[in-house]
């Protein structure tokens, strides 16, 4: 892509605006705990003291929109903390140029590597930076220093107090997680029906995954819908694949086909009223026709081997699912138990969960699509869940992931560089230029770059069109009506609580309030009042073209890096088939090691896919050649990577429970699968096309060794192809990419159909 049109489309991007679901009482709550903090210390200490407290309680409301798991009042309070620590420093060195200069490049270089903790702790870091810039300017001295520091955390306890004493939607974000799941497998069920390969994009399950872990706080508190769905959730979508998929189950065509899909577009129904039900914290109520659907006896006469334990499967995990969300079915005929039963789900990985069902479930002591259940009911067994660590538990990780963040190579790390190299370079500019209160140059820095391209560029330009519309509305009135204090303080909660209610629908337009409110709230404090709108839009610009040059000059490109992720995640997925494969040939209870091997290792799948998704994105939007892995070659070995995934998938519907005779075969197999993606991996990495002799060698041994099981014959073939489809789309692509060089084509992969490039965090803070 050529810098032309990649300056284009983060400029589009940048002021795009989304159709996303408002949050009006959120927004009021936080706009109703910024007046309290601004006129309770407007009375008290006067409009220098209030604008202090006004930017703690500012940012701490906006700490609460972030996508983070963690307790609403517990954002609060840790921004509401760290804003006051960054503003005490401030406000020590503030009067001394050289020493404030190395504090900003302290503190916005450990910014820069917050990001490696995730976007909400990098955009809380950057804000802190930001508005560190701002507040101080404000007149004071260093004995009271302190107490602005104080009245700034105090902002922070205000609104954390706010969200306890006016709780909207408690639990709101785990419902809506677990419900989009939930939607999204129904929509899964009700595709399969019409297309038996269908996709799905395990992201729902991925993002419910992590809202499933709780501080030992939260799970006293947990609803008891939140107990276990979850757990179900992933162990119904393996079954649903299985029972549409042709290769393991029914025909194409006939009448058993017609029932799998009578049995999808029941199984559908069922989920999308589960779905509802938590999302609104209701009973659900499951259609008649649905109900009849699962309970038809034609399943018995019409389905037979694997499509016939898929079936049984998906009646057991859907009436356990019900029994968790506590239904209400309004049907003569309640679903009443037929077929056998599931425990709920083991779910390895951060922490460790046994998600039981909290209300009884029934449980008939059959597998689901991992193996043996737990059979003791609920009250017999230990209650534990995915544990969230705290804040101080979390800490010797952060600083170890940043440790592993210190090598050249790392986005993070040149991001950490290049912000604090441009904020201070912006900031020196800033303070040399005829133009007053140069801190809105370095703040536009710190507040716009990102570790990635697309973002980088793209909140630049949003940030300059939002500024400048903001400050000229907001100046305009200051200048024409002359407010005093408390109309001021007015105005600028007013700009807040709509930047509030906006914040999630674009950046562009989060900026036009949050400019106003800065120039409101210093307007109160009787700073600021003399700079024109063109002094701060050339000083936003000057910030702007500051950050798109710096990544220019020093940037951390992703599209050399796709080959490392297609590499990362042919290895994830060539581990988690071996694990599989090697569960046939050692049937063993759910809760063994073989088991978590498999779960362990389905999750690294996923994070390899989501690690994969994300550079191509990324990769898209930047004015790099494509580096040997050009557009086709990218989309068709997606493809092929995906489909060894669904195989291992469908396959792991359908492993054995402990007493099934055994499949020695695949022990052979599962070894051979692991080796030759680990070899594949690395030529991948290394611009070779792989080869899976290997593999083919140790499936034309079964042939004379025998192996009855029709899940292990079909799937280990499918399992080939899909290596051999991805060998094919790196070969294609080595061969287009002679063909792109001489042809000068600079383009990079595009995303899959659909996707659209994600934003790291929600909102800007100053």
């Amino acid at each position: 892509m050529s810098w032309l049109r990649a300056l284009r489309e983060t400029a589009l991007s940048g002021f795009s605006v989304e159709r996303r679901r408002l949050e009006p009482l959120v927004a009021l709550r936080g706009a109703a705990g910024l007046a309290v903090v601004v006129c309770g210390t407007f009375a008290l200490f006067g409009p220098t003291v209030a604008a202090s407290a006004a930017f703690g309680a500012f940012q701490a409301g906006i700490a609460t929109f972030q996508r983070s798991w963690r307790p609403r009042p517990v954002l609060a309070l840790a921004s509401g903390a760290s804003l006051a620590v960054s503003t005490f420093l401030g406000y020590v060195t503030g009067a001394h140029f050289p020493l404030f200069l190395a504090l900003l490049a302290l503190w916005t270089f450990l910014a820069g590597l917050a990001w490696t903790a995730g976007p909400t702790a990098g955009v809380i870091a950057s804000s802190n930076v930001a508005i560190m810039l701002v507040t101080v300017t404000l007149p004071t001295s260093v004995a009271t220093a302190a107490g602005h520091a104080a009245v700034i955390a105090a902002g922070g306890l205000v609104q954390a107090g706010m969200i306890v004493l006016f709780p909207v939607r408690r639990w709101g974000l785990q419902r809506d997680a677990l419900a989009d799941a939930l939607a999204a497998l129904g929509d899964y069920a009700r595709r399969l029906r019409h297309d038996p390969t269908a996709p799905f994009d395990p992201e729902p399950l991925m993002t419910a995954r992590s809202a499933a872990a709780v501080t030992p706080w939260q799970a006293r508190r947990r609803p008891a819908e939140l107990h276990g769905a979850r757990g179900l959730a992933e162990r119904i979508r393996p079954v649903l694949a299985s029972l549409a998929d042709p290769e393991v189950g029914v025909a194409a065509e006939g009448p058993d086909r017609d029932r799998v899909r009578e049995l999808l577009a029941a199984a559908g129904s069922v989920l999308d009223s589960t779905a509802r039900a938590v999302r609104h914290g209701t009973p659900v109520h499951l259609a008649p026709a649905a109900v009849a659907g699962l309970r038809t006896p034609d399943t018995e006469s019409l389905l037979t081997g694997p499509a016939h334990r898929a079936a049984t499967r998906l009646v057991s995990l859907l009436d356990l699912l019900d029994d968790v969300v506590e239904t209400d079915v309004v049907a003569t005929d309640a679903m009443t138990g037929t077929g056998t039963g599931t425990g709920t789900s083991t779910d390895t990985g951060t922490g460790t969960s046994t998600e039981g069902n909290a209300n009884g479930a029934r449980h008939s002591g059959t597998t689901g699509a991992t193996g043996g259940a737990d059979d003791r009911p609920s009250a017999a067994r230990p209650a534990t869940h995915r544990d969230r660590p705290g804040l101080l538990r979390l800490l010797p990780v952060v600083l170890r992931d940043i440790r592993g963040e210190l090598h050249r190579d790392s986005p993070i790390l040149r991001h950490a560089v290049r912000v604090t190299t441009v904020t201070c370079a912006g900031y020196v500019l800033g303070a040399a230029l005829p133009l007053g209160h140069g801190y809105w140059a370095p703040m536009t820095v710190v507040m716009v770059m990102r570790p990635d391209f697309l973002q980088t560029y793209g909140r630049s330009v949003a940030r300059f069109g939002g500024t400048l519309v903001g400050v000229a509305l907001a100046t305009g009135i200051v200048q024409a009506a002359h407010p005093g204090g408390y109309v001021s303080a007015a105005l600028a909660v007013v700009s807040a609580g709509l930047m509030y209610l906006l914040l999630r629908t674009g950046y562009a337009i989060s900026q036009i309030f949050v400019s106003a409110y800065v120039v409101f709230l210093l307007g109160m404090a009787g700073a600021g009042v003399s700079q024109t709108v063109r002094d701060r839009a050339l000083l936003t610009l000057l910030g702007g073209l500051l950050a798109m040059i710096a990544y220019a000059v020093f940037p951390a490109w992703e599209t050399p890096r796709l080959r490392a992720r297609l590499a990362d995640w042919l290895l994830a997925d060539g581990r988690y088939a071996a694990a599989v494969v090697g569960h046939y040939a050692r049937p063993g209870d759910r809760g063994g090691p073989d088991a978590r091997e498999v779960r362990e290792t389905l999750l690294a799948t996923r994070t390899a896919r989501v690690a994969w998704h994300t550079s191509e994105e990324r990769a898209m939007h930047e004015p790099v050649r494509h580096r040997g892995l050009s557009r086709t070659a990218a989309d068709h070995a997606e493809h092929a990577l995906a489909q060894l995934a669904r195989v291992a998938m469908l396959m792991e519907a359908h492993l054995p429970e402990r007493g099934v005779t055994p499949v020695p075969a695949a022990a052979g197999l599962a070894e051979t699968l692991r080796e030759a993606t680990e070899r594949g991996a690395k030529d991948v990495r290394e611009r070779r096309v792989p080869r899976w002799d290997a593999v083919r060698e140790e499936l034309a041994r079964w042939d004379g060794e025998g192996v009855p099981d029709q899940v292990v014959r079909s799937g280990a073939g499918l399992l080939l192809d899909a290596l051999e489809e991805l060998s094919a789309a790196l070969e294609e692509g080595a061969d287009g990419d002679r063909g792109g060089e001489r042809a000068g084509n600079g383009d990079g992969p595009r995303p899959p159909e659909g996707s659209a490039a994600r934003a790291p965090e929600q909102g800007p803070s100053a």
